[in-house]
């Protein structure tokens, strides 16, 4: 059951309270109260955009310009396909320009101007696998909203969400062309230092960058190295 509390004009302005968790958990229950309440949700929806996070890599890329027309693009961890989406736009592949290539080990439902890759980005034929697929053996941008799922113990998630962030690095060090870029979603304030000295190492610049699409309550945030070395 749902309750609409009040709000000026029309229904997006309206707030959603569920009053009953009908055998949810209370975890369970405030996302959903979440979604219910969250325009990004709404105007994803409106949009035909798989996810709200098209939103944040979408803000993101509007500040640093990384998406251009004719770009490879490398998409880990992409299910259900949100950023790819928005990379498939602004590079033009869905045209011909360029390339978006989304890897996950869930399938991906096809979206237009978007190769999908099923395989787990961890395992020791990835590397080779994806650079198969991709044009020339090489990314231009390597991108990465990868998470793990949440055990509740700080620490542990912690520790989970930074070697998927050193995965996708080594991954970007493999495939990144010399100048390229990589974003990946860390957590708890950022890159731990370790990561930052080696992101610094490969890349020219490192940015820490929360975008207004992210929830303010979120602990994520992405990292943005650009100006690949090409393993200097």
């Amino acid at each position: 059951m749902v309750s609409q509390g009040k709000g000026g004009g029309g229904s997006r302005n309206l707030t959603v309270t569920l009053r009953t968790a009908k055998g949810r958990k209370v975890a369970s229950t405030r996302w959903l109260q979440r979604q219910l309440n969250d325009p990004y949700v709404e105007e994803a929806k409106r949009r035909g955009y798989r996810s709200r996070a098209a939103f944040k890599v979408g803000e993101i890329e509007e500040k640093y310009r990384f998406l251009k027309p004719g770009v490879i693009g490398l998409d880990l961890g992409a299910a259900p396909g949100g950023w790819s989406q928005i990379a498939a736009d602004r590079v033009g592949s869905a045209k011909g320009k360029g390339q978006v290539l989304a890897v996950d080990l869930s399938p991906i439902e096809p979206l237009p101007g978007v190769q999908v890759l099923t395989q787990d980005v961890s395992a020791n034929k990835a590397p080779a696998a994806i650079r198969a697929a991709l044009k020339g053996g090489r990314a231009d941008v390597v991108l990465s909203d990868m998470a793990a799922p949440a055990t509740g113990h700080r620490s542990t998630d912690h520790l989970r969400v930074v070697a998927l962030v050193e995965a996708a690095l080594d991954l970007a060090e493999d495939v990144l062309k010399p100048g390229g870029t990589f974003l990946a979603k860390v957590f708890q304030g950022g890159a731990g230092g370790e990561l930052v000295a080696k992101l610094k190492r490969f890349f020219g610049k490192v940015h820490h960058v929360k975008p207004k699409a992210s929830r303010k309550e979120s602990s994520e945030v992405y990292v943005l190295a650009t100006g690949f070395r090409g393993g200097a």
